[in-house]
C-alpha cells in the first residue's frame, strides 16, 4: 500500500470507506448467495427445500434460484446496511491500523514492522470497528436472509431503517449487538488475515523481476488477502450469520455446538466457495480502489 504516513487520519478514513463501499456494491450478489447457503439447515423436513433436501445448490445455483423466484434486485437485498457497515468497518479498520501498529511498535522503532505485530495491530482494529459497525451487519444478514414471502404474508421489515427501528423497539436495543461475540472474532481474525497477508503478499510479489507497485501487484495482492482470509474465518462466519439469522440460539458456544452436532463439521465451510468468491474479488476491487483513491490525498 501507498505510504499511509502520508496520509491523515481522515483521508485514509474516507478513502479506505469509498474503497469499501464500491467492492460492496459489486459484490453483495455472491455475498446474499453465501447467506442463504449459511443460513440453510440439513436434514430436517421443512427446514430446507422440499422433502427435506437442500434448495440451494451451489454459488450459481443458488444466484438463479434467488433471480428466478424472487427478481434480480433482490441479489442486492440488505445492501444499504451493507453499505452503511462499510462507511463504519472499511473505515475504520483500515484507518486505525497505521496508528494502532505504531502505539505497538513504540515511537522509537526503526526498520521493518514485524508480521507479529502487523496481525495483532490489524486484530485489534477489526474488532473495535466491528464493534461500532454490529447493528449494521445484523440488519444486513436480516434483510439477506428473508426469501419469497407467501402471498399475503408481509416481510417483517421494510427497509433498512425500519429493521433498525424496528429491532431496537421490539427486542430491545441491545439486539441491534446481537452475534457480536462472533461477530468480532470473524472480523478481527478477517482482517488481521486480510491486512497482513495483503501487504506480506505484495511485499513478496515486488521481489519477483519485471513487477513493480501497479495495478496488477495490488490486483495480485488482494486475492490473495481474500483467499487467506476465507480459509481461517469460514468457521466464524457461519457462526455469525447463523446467531444473526436465527434467534434459536441462546450464545456463540450454542449456536457452534447445535451446528456441529446436527451438521458435522463441514457445516463450518457451508458456502465456502460463494464466500472465496465473493472474498477474493471483494479484496481485489477494495484494494485496488483504495491503491487509486489514496493518491488523491497524498
Amino acid at each position: 500500500m501507498a505510504d499511509q504516513s502520508e496520509i491523515s487520519f481522515a483521508g485514509i478514513f474516507l478513502s479506505s470507506a469509498f474503497a469499501a463501499c464500491f467492492a460492496e456494491l459489486c459484490t453483495i450478489p455472491l455475498d446474499t448467495a453465501k447467506v442463504r447457503l449459511q443460513l440453510e439447515k440439513r436434514g430436517t423436513s421443512g427446514e430446507a427445500g422440499s422433502g427435506g433436501g437442500s434448495k440451494y445448490k451451489g454459488l450459481l445455483g443458488t444466484i438463479v434460484i434467488i433471480a428466478k423466484e424472487e427478481g434480480l434486485l433482490a441479489l442486492w437485498k440488505g445492501i444499504i446496511p451493507g453499505l452503511h457497515r462499510q462507511c463504519l468497518y472499511g473505515g475504520l479498520r483500515i484507518g486505525l491500523y497505521e496508528p494502532v501498529k505504531a502505539f505497538l511498535v513504540g515511537s522509537n522503532a526503526v526498520g521493518e514492522v514485524s508480521l507479529f505485530n502487523k496481525i495483532l495491530a490489524a486484530f485489534v482494529t477489526g474488532a473495535i470497528a466491528i464493534a461500532v459497525a454490529n447493528p449494521t451487519d445484523l440488519v444486513k444478514v436480516r434483510l439477506q436472509a428473508e426469501g419469497k414471502m407467501p402471498a399475503g404474508v408481509p416481510r417483517r421489515y421494510a427497509g433498512a431503517f425500519d429493521a433498525y427501528f424496528s429491532i431496537a423497539k421490539q427486542e430491545g436495543l441491545a439486539a441491534l449487538w446481537t452475534g457480536l461475540g462472533p461477530n468480532i472474532a470473524r472480523n478481527a481474525i478477517m482482517n488481521a488475515a486480510e491486512l497482513a497477508s495483503y501487504d506480506h503478499v505484495k511485499e513478496t510479489i515486488l521481489t519477483f523481476p519485471g513487477f513493480s507497485d501497479n495495478i496488477l501487484t495490488h490486483l495480485l495482492a488482494g486475492l490473495g488477502a481474500g483467499f487467506f482470509a476465507v480459509c481461517i474465518g469460514s468457521p466464524v462466519d457461519v457462526v455469525k450469520s447463523r446467531m444473526m439469522g436465527d434467534s434459536i440460539y441462546k450464545s456463540t458456544l450454542d449456536c457452534f455446538f447445535k451446528t456441529l452436532k446436527n451438521e458435522g463439521p463441514f457445516a463450518f465451510y457451508k458456502g465456502f466457495i460463494p464466500n472465496l468468491g465473493r472474498l477474493g474479488l471483494w479484496n481485489a476491487i477494495m484494494f485496488l480502489t483504495l491503491e487509486q483513491v489514496k493518491k488523491l490525498f497524498l
